[in-house]
C-alpha cells in the first residue's frame, strides 16, 4: 500500500476522528464522543503551533493521524481561552450522564502530558492508526514526519505519556524508533504511565513525506 504524510486540514476531521474511535474504543476521549474529538483535532489545524499529519492512501482515505503541539503550555491556554464553549457543548451529553467525568474532563482540557523537567519541549499528543492498516509502518512514519517537523521548526526535543500495563506494545514500538523511559507516574485515577522523551542529536535529519508500508 502507497501512502504519503500530508499536514491535517479541515476536510480530513471526519476521518481522523473515525480513525481515533477505531483506533481507541475505550479511551476517555473516545468516551466524550465524536463533537468533542472532531473539537480536539480541529484545534491543530487553527493554531500556528499545532502540527498535525494524516497518513492517507492512493485514494486519499485517512489511515492515520498524529497531533502534538510545538509548545504546549501555550497551545492548550490558547485552546481553552478560544474554544472553551465548544469543547463544554461537545460534551455536554456525557456529563449529563456521568457527572463524575466533569472533573476528568477539566482535566482533559488542560492536559500538557506532565511535562517533564528541565529542556521545554514539544508534545506529541496522540497517533491513532486505523485498525486494518497497523503492523504495516504506518504509525511509525507518522511519529518521524512529526518530530521532523517539530526539528524544523527549532524544537530541542519532544516528549509523550502512554499507558505502563498492559501496553507492551506500544511502549516497545516508541522504544524502537529511539524515544527513552524518563520516568514513571501514576494519575489521579490510579492509571500507571510511561514518560518518554526524544531530544535531537546534531546528526538528527528529517524524514522523507512519502513512505510505503509493505
Amino acid at each position: 500500500m502507497f501512502l504519503t504524510c500530508v499536514p491535517l486540514r479541515k476536510e480530513h476531521l471526519p476521518a481522523s476522528v473515525a480513525v481515533h474511535t477505531c483506533a481507541f474504543p475505550s479511551f476517555f476521549l473516545t468516551e466524550l464522543g465524536p463533537l468533542f474529538l472532531r473539537e480536539f483535532y480541529r484545534a491543530f489545524t487553527d493554531d500556528t503551533d499545532g502540527i498535525a499529519f494524516v497518513a492517507q492512501d492512493s485514494g486519499h482515505i485517512v489511515r492515520g493521524v498524529v497531533v502534538g503541539p510545538l509548545q504546549p503550555q501555550g497551545f492548550f491556554r490558547r485552546l481553552l481561552q478560544r474554544r472553551w464553549w465548544a469543547f463544554c457543548w461537545a460534551s455536554l451529553d456525557i456529563v449529563r450522564r456521568r457527572p463524575a467525568t466533569a472533573a476528568r474532563l477539566l482535566r482533559a482540557l488542560s492536559y500538557r502530558g506532565n511535562p517533564p523537567q528541565g529542556t521545554p519541549r514539544s508534545l506529541l499528543s496522540s497517533v491513532a492508526v486505523s485498525p486494518d492498516c497497523q503492523g504495516q509502518g504506518i504509525g511509525a512514519a507518522l511519529v518521524l514526519r512529526w518530530l521532523a517537523e517539530t526539528h524544523s521548526r527549532g524544537a530541542r526535543g519532544c516528549y509523550l505519556t502512554t499507558d505502563a500495563d498492559r501496553n507492551e506494545h506500544v511502549n516497545r514500538f516508541y522504544q524502537n524508533l529511539g524515544w527513552k523511559l524518563e520516568s514513571s507516574y501514576t494519575t489521579n485515577e490510579g492509571r500507571p504511565m510511561n514518560r518518554y522523551v526524544f531530544d535531537f542529536a546534531a546528526s538528527f535529519t528529517p524524514y522523507a513525506l512519502d513512505l510505503k508500508a509493505a
